[in-house]
């Protein structure tokens, strides 16, 4: 197949893994997490990884695993919630892809990590809600700038953003 990745970027919890795993399977191709490939090769999970090495290892780590992974084609790429931070990683993706954002409001972000598995770049408990929202103005320029398409998940259910996704990818004829 020589169709384009479908590269799924955003703020943590904004859906990518799921939607992504959805979208994969609507459209028939694989699908690959880079945070599970982390996970995956270095035998430790992204939190392991963050508390006994720091962000400066999981950063280099995850900018291994796609450089490897964005070499693949006609795969959906779910990334970490950073990944696009580095210019590099953002460079091996578009590569060969089409960056899809996944944009979702600081309220549902909240909701969604609020009491779920431990976020590292998150400190539980003071004031959740404005660390969400500062982490998310802070990304908001690079989120934008590298994305080819941005997909508002707020109130649509998984299977509806990943058709809304498909949907768009064919208007503007990436697939």
């Amino acid at each position: 197949m020589n169709m384009k990745n479908i590269v799924l970027t955003g703020f943590m919890a904004s859906g990518k893994t799921a939607v992504g795993r959805i979208l994969a399977q609507q459209m028939g191709i694989d699908f690959v997490d880079t945070d599970e490939e982390v996970e995956r090769v270095t035998g430790k999970t992204i939190t392991e990884l963050f508390s006994k090495y720091g962000v400066t290892r999981f950063r280099s780590e995850e900018a291994l695993a796609i450089k490897k992974i964005s070499r693949k084609k006609g795969i959906v790429i779910a990334t970490g919630g950073g990944a696009v931070l580095n210019p590099e990683n953002v460079e091996a993706l578009k590569a060969n892809g089409v960056l899809v954002l996944l944009k979702c409001s600081p309220e549902v972000i909240y909701s969604r990590v609020n009491g779920g598995r431990t976020r590292p770049l998150l400190a539980r408990g003071e004031n959740l809600l404005q660390q969400i929202k500062d982490l998310m103005v802070e990304r908001e320029e690079v989120y934008s700038s590298s994305a080819d398409l941005e997909v508002y998940c707020t109130e649509e259910s998984r299977e509806e953003v990943a058709s809304l996704i498909i949907k768009k990818l064919r208007e503007r004829k990436y697939i």
